[in-house]
């Protein structure tokens, strides 16, 4: 049986779906199998200007999976709790990725992140991740690196993954849930090939043009990172984010930086 823990967060999804609280999917399209080129406006280094992104949906039409994105109230504060994941599943070619989300104000509750596979019975009988971040939790962005939990995605395989803030343990409904799903796909040599020989700043552009999302998401975070002060780069995070509806974590990487 699933944990208490991950059957309430889907009891709460389910009610979500019921209420329309997901939002809309576009035309069907086939799964990426290559990569395209990367953009032909390519910087001539590293601190250059960034190459335009464009994400083009691998699978419009397919059904909305990603929830919550809005803001509720929590503790009488109004709180807006995204992942940073597409309406509908998104791909990665990584094993182990780091996954993304954003608060929007600092939290004095505590914040479960939840991961499971999609696969029937005793296969997805288990969470394959199920942590508590204890508060203060800093409003912003956050990474949910895979690899240092030791979660590898099986290929082929849709897993949901939730943020939940908890405002009261005895009262799981009032919880704050933002949550989408995620899909391993084939990555063939020659996109390997392409992406060594692709200057860093590109590879986020190239990835979203393929449709491959958390991929673009974590090359242009792992960035931003490096560069945290580097507004061009969040420039381009905010443009990704808009086009997938995520307004207020695209407001926060356009925000003044302090």
């Amino acid at each position: 049986m699933r944990t208490a823990l991950t059957q309430q967060i889907l009891a709460t999804v389910a009610a979500m779906l019921v209420s329309g609280s997901v939002g809309a999917g576009k035309d069907a399209v086939k799964e990426p199998v290559k990569l395209a080129q990367a953009p032909a406006e390519e910087k001539k280094t590293e601190t250059s200007a960034v190459v335009p992104i464009s994400y083009k949906a691998p699978l419009r039409g397919a059904p909305a999976t990603r929830v919550g994105g809005g803001t509720r109230s929590l503790a009488q504060n109004r709180v807006a709790l995204s992942v940073l994941a597409p309406n509908e599943t998104g791909f990665t070619t990584h094993e182990q990725p780091t996954l993304y989300w954003y608060v929007s104000q600092a939290l004095d509750v505590p914040v479960e992140l939840t991961i499971s596979s999609t696969e029937p019975l005793e296969a997805a009988s288990k969470p394959a991740l199920e942590i508590v971040l204890r508060p203060p939790v800093r409003k912003g962005m956050h990474a949910l690196s895979l690899a240092e939990h030791g979660v590898i995605l099986k290929p082929g395989i849709d897993y949901q993954w939730f943020v939940a803030a908890v405002g009261n343990a005895a009262q799981r409904s009032n919880d704050v849930i933002a949550g989408g799903t995620i899909k391993r796909v084939a990555q063939d040599d020659g996109i390997q090939a392409r992406l060594k020989q692709a200057p860093a700043a590109s590879r986020p552009a190239l990835y979203a043009a393929e449709g491959v999302w958390y991929d673009a998401i974590e090359e242009l975070s792992s960035l931003i990172a490096a560069q945290p002060d580097n507004r061009e780069l969040r420039a381009q995070r905010a443009a990704l984010l808009e086009q997938v509806g995520l307004a207020d974590a695209a407001a926060f990487d356009r925000a003044p930086l302090h």
